[in-house]
């Protein structure tokens, strides 16, 4: 089975209340369309995982990023790839996060982390992401 090789932002920030959030998409196409996921995508020859994730935010949401620490490295079995996605917290150094390939975006806290669909390697992750808000 073909693996392929991703980086997903977890970007955290506060709300007006001082509490975390972190910001999800939704997809906008392919095989996945409305699913939601941390943004990020596909590492390309030569980068870190860290200079990739800072290429698609920029690409994908027109912002400018900071990479954190390493939350997890997420294997997951799609029924056509396996999915080997590192994930990092991350945080805004400049931008609005404009939606340029996603369908919609939420800024979600503890409490409302599970209201959306998460996608399946996604999922994985968020007990881990619940814990640190």
């Amino acid at each position: 089975m073909k693996t392929i090789r991703v980086v997903a932002a977890v970007i955290k920030a506060v709300n007006k209340d001082g509490e975390p959030i972190i910001f999800a998409t939704q997809r906008g196409y392919g095989e996945f369309k409305d699913g939601w996921e941390f943004p990020g995508g596909k590492i390309e020859e030569g980068e870190t995982p860290q200079d990739a994730l800072k290429r698609e935010i920029k690409e994908e949401l027109d912002t400018e990023i900071s990479v954190g620490e390493l939350i997890d490295t997420i294997e997951y079995d799609y029924p056509a790839f396996h999915l080997s996605m590192d994930c990092f917290w991350c945080e805004i150094v400049k931008g609005d996060l404009v939606l340029k390939e996603h369908e919609a975006a939420r800024w979600l806290d503890k409490k409302s982390i599970e209201d959306v669909e998460w996608l399946p390697a996604d999922i994985t992750l968020i007990e881990k992401v619940k814990g640190k808000l």
